[in-house]
């Protein structure tokens, strides 16, 4: 995935991590037990540290790093991506519609964010210092 897209999609992503809390803060407050709200924001929560890291595996991906590095930072920012749509998503349909079935496929968002980190992590470990 290129540093642009990656860009726009961790754009997209923080925009939309204001709005679900805005919407969590003043429409879901009335509405959900503490519990269920506690649940939505946690999703918002690692929505918006997740959408900074790919907005961050974008900037690093535009330096001059090794090819290696680029395309594991692109790797991490998928499974950000991923993990996204899974842990967060799976989080807001829970608090949203009560319905359990959706709770199994927090822990494999919340596994892509892991891997992710440990993409991110041998990315940097590639790069290599000049002295100056």
């Amino acid at each position: 995935m290129r540093s642009k897209q990656l860009l726009a999609i961790g754009g997209v992503l923080s925009g939309l991590g204001v709005g679900l809390g805005a919407f969590a803060a003043h429409g879901l407050k009335t509405m959900l037990s503490p519990y269920l709200l506690d649940v939505f924001n946690t999703g918002v929560q690692y929505q918006f540290i997740h959408a900074i890291a790919i907005l961050l595996c974008a900037v690093l991906m535009q330096l001059k790093l090794p090819a290696k590095s680029q395309k594991y930072f692109a790797l991490a920012a998928i499974c950000f991506i991923i993990g996204i749509f899974c842990f967060s998503g799976s989080l807001y349909a829970l608090a949203l519609t009560g319905i359990k079935w959706f709770g199994p496929v927090t822990p494999f968002g919340g596994m892509m964010f892991m891997v992710g980190w440990g993409l991110f992590v041998y990315a940097a470990l590639q790069i290599k210092e000049v002295n100056q």
